[in-house]
């Protein structure tokens, strides 16, 4: 077999793969070894090679067995560059990121830090949830530096102390060392987007010390979050596994003092309001996820939903939302899912069309019953169209798993008779995972 040639693709200088992590830290020379602008990727110079002559993966590896004979082992090119778990950092990260001290707002020379209040309390602006990511936001858009001695144009230092004082609107810039006296500890499972996940390490502050804004989690499992945060090279926005890169034993969940909405329990009175985007998507988990469900649900989404609706984002609420969105004529943008000021203002003001009820999958003929909705067959589902899916389905010949029954209940031997039934129509992977879909029902009825 021919040995392979590499493709002739420059990647990403930014790439944020193991592979160009490994990289930027063992070659810091590594314009040395590529042409001006690379960073020393093995694809990089890899392609450059094959531009010039098609060069074949031995020269790259005899490149990379001179690497690590210089610079010590390295892994081989291909473990090197290996699929990449999202959001590995794109700088070496901030162990030894100095920590600044308590500062007034522009440094030194600006307004004195507003006092403690008698009796050793701090004050803790009111502010929203919404309003801390916001602001938070306003540094990442505009790529603010960091610097532990600069102070950005609205008086904040440009550390990631001065950071979390800027998103929390503090009077004055505090450090890792003061923070916690802003806030309330919490757990982990309470930790809602603008709480912080701070270290702070008394014995050396300027080894390890670092504190990050919490976002939401990225997915159900809660392993990994997105993190905004003041880190070298700039603010950034990105995954990052829980609770952090680095010594992520020592840091602790906190809340702000001063949260004034969203903090669990049922929405504030203008629940009218757009509460802002941050509330919704993957990882959120508020009282304003509940209410968008029961509004969805009170024009015409309850077929989403198997239990609820709750506050903790799901791929029901998704679906549901989307289907809002369509049944307006909304398209694109507009109809992803995720409720938007003017998806929030039909829904609150019952303007526009309901969610239209599911009777027919397309060409379906009127002897076909309604489909009842995803959520319906489900494990622990109890509901009578279960039990008219199995009749059909051993109608069809298609009962073989069934011991007894069919019954209203949900269970494995229905989901392995649907799935024998779409495999007999021809369909693979995902489309024989054995749940009905609107198709599976149609043809199974028709």
């Amino acid at each position: 077999m021919e040995t392979p040639v590499f493709e002739e693709v420059d990647p990403a200088r930014d790439c944020d793969c193991p592979g160009c992590v490994h990289w930027r830290r063992v070659l810091p020379l590594s314009s040395r070894l590529g042409p001006p602008g690379t960073i020393g990727h093995p694809a990089s110079r890899a392609g450059v090679l094959g531009r010039a002559g098609r060069v074949r993966s031995s020269a790259a590896l005899a490149l990379a067995a001179t690497a690590g004979g210089v610079f010590g082992a390295v892994p081989a090119v291909a473990a090197v560059h290996a699929p990449a778990r999202p959001g590995v950092p794109r700088a070496d990260g901030h162990g030894e990121t100095p920590q600044g001290r308590r500062a007034p707002l522009h440094g030194p020379a600006g307004k004195p830090a507003l006092p403690a209040r008698p009796g050793g309390t701090v004050r803790a602006p009111a502010t929203t949830r919404a309003a801390i990511l916001s602001r938070a936001m306003t540094w990442i858009d505009a790529q603010v530096p960091y610097s532990m001695d600069d102070y950005w144009r609205d008086g904040y230092r440009q550390d990631c102390s001065g950071f979390v004082s800027m998103a929390w609107n503090l009077p004055g810039n505090e450090w890792t060392g003061s923070l916690d006296s802003f806030g309330v500890r919490i757990t982990k499972d309470r930790l809602q987007p603008g709480d912080i996940l701070l270290f702070h390490n008394p014995d050396n502050p300027e080894k390890g010390s670092h504190v990050v804004i919490f976002g939401g989690w990225t997915d159900y499992t809660h392993t990994q979050y997105v993190a905004y945060e003041q880190a070298p090279p700039r603010a950034r926005k990105q995954p990052t596994p829980y609770a952090y890169w680095t010594n992520s034993d020592h840091y602790v969940p906190y809340r702000y003092r001063g949260v004034t909405e969203g903090a669990g329990g049922a929405p504030p009175s203008a629940s009218t309001r757009y509460p802002g985007a941050a509330y919704f998507g993957n990882g959120a988990n508020n009282a304003y996820v509940t209410q968008l469900g029961r509004l969805l649900v009170d024009r015409g989404g309850r077929r989403f939903y198997s239990k609820g609706p709750g506050p903790r984002w799901s791929a029901a609420d998704r679906r549901a939302t989307q289907a809002f969105q369509r049944a307006q004529g909304w398209k694109g943008a507009d109809a992803d899912g995720l409720p938007g000021p003017k998806t929030w203002s039909y829904l609150v003001g019952r303007k526009g069309r309901n969610i239209p009820a599911v009777t027919s999958g397309p060409g379906s003929s009127h002897a076909v019953p309604g489909y009842p909705g995803r959520a319906v067959f489900r494990p622990g589902v109890s509901d009578a169209a279960v039990t008219r899916l199995g009749k059909q389905l051993v109608k069809k010949g298609f009962g073989t798993y069934y011991t007894s029954g069919p019954g209203p209940r949900w269970g494995e031997a229905d989901r392995r008779n649907v799935e024998a039934f779409q495999r007999a129509q021809g369909w693979r992977g995902g489309a024989a995972d054995g749940y009905p879909g609107p198709e599976t029902w149609r043809r199974l009825f028709s």
